[in-house]
């Protein structure tokens, strides 16, 4: 059973190139399922029938799974089985037609544009302060998720074309405007770091990438010393970029183009926000919100 899912782990790792975060979450999904076809004796993974599967997921409901962790498990579970089905190895998908219990859908948390702005522009003059002006902005200006920031080569900038070409989820490659302050702040870091087509973006330790905690860490610090005490973390930049643009351009599909997402439907949440602004802007300025407020 573990021989199925170490290659399963190597086909996500080698041809579909997921994060190492990614990885982990489908290994300890998996692990699990091995553990529990244990201990129930029901046999080999290839064996397992939807009852099956549904009695591992009511197991992790009892043991206090929240329903969002159950729903991973079961997309790790569709993914894994769909592959040995691919391959000959199974005669159908036992996940396929398991739902999991629907989690409440949290609206993520964004800056206004004050505060991204606020973020963004650290000074330069400090420490290091060039390449932090430079992550920053084009983080906020490009959206890019931190994966793609940390393995970002400067022969993926076009400087000026104004584009950063990058692979995403899925490997699948798309070019992302760059915005003009964000182009000034890397052709001033490009500048000071001799930085040549090859080497890293921003490289860490030794000329390697930088770390994804160290990126974290440090955008941590920064909030605080930019006088923001927000949770401010790589993935707010990507949902404050989102929203930003959402809210003046009202093309959905267009970011969800720029976002690199593969399916319409995770990029809805941003209309969900942009709502929220509107409902907030009418509370404060309608006379009969006002009236009914009071």
């Amino acid at each position: 059973m573990h021989a199925d899912v170490d290659a399963f782990l190597d086909h996500l790792q080698i041809e579909r190139r997921m994060s190492v975060h990614t990885l982990d979450a489908y290994r300890r999904d998996l692990t699990a399922l091995v553990d529990w076809t244990d201990v129930q004796a029901r046999g080999d993974l290839r064996g397992l029938q939807e009852e099956d599967i549904r009695a591992f997921v009511a197991a992790g409901h009892r043991g206090g799974l929240s329903p969002k962790s159950l729903q991973r498990r079961l997309s790790a579970c569709r993914s894994f089985y769909q592959w040995l089905l691919k391959h000959g190895n199974v005669t159908a998908n036992p996940a396929s037609g398991v739902r999991g219990p629907k989690a409440p859908r949290k609206l993520p948390q964004v800056l206004d544009v004050d505060e991204a702005t606020q973020l963004v522009e650290v000074p330069v003059d400090a420490p290091l302060g060039l390449r932090d002006r430079a992550l920053l902005e084009l983080f906020y200006s490009s959206g890019l998720r931190l994966s793609e920031l940390v393995g970002l080569r400067w022969r993926a900038l076009d400087l000026d074309g104004g584009l950063v070409t990058v692979l995403g989820k899925g490997n699948r490659q798309r070019s992302v405007p760059v915005g003009s302050h964000a182009l000034r702040a890397l052709i001033d870091w490009r500048s000071e770091s001799g930085g040549t087509p090859e080497t890293p973006v921003f490289p860490g330790r030794g000329g390697a990438p930088i770390t994804a905690r160290a990126v974290q860490l440090r955008l941590r610090l920064l909030a605080q010393r930019q006088g923001l005490f927000k949770r401010v973390h790589p993935h707010l930049l990507r949902h404050s970029f989102a929203s930003h643009v959402l809210e003046s351009s009202g093309d959905l599909r267009g970011v969800q183009e720029l976002l690199g997402h593969a399916d319409i439907a995770t990029t809805q949440i941003y209309t969900h926000l942009d709502f929220q602004h509107l409902a907030k802007v009418y509370d404060a300025a309608h006379p009969r919100a006002k009236r009914r407020k009071a």
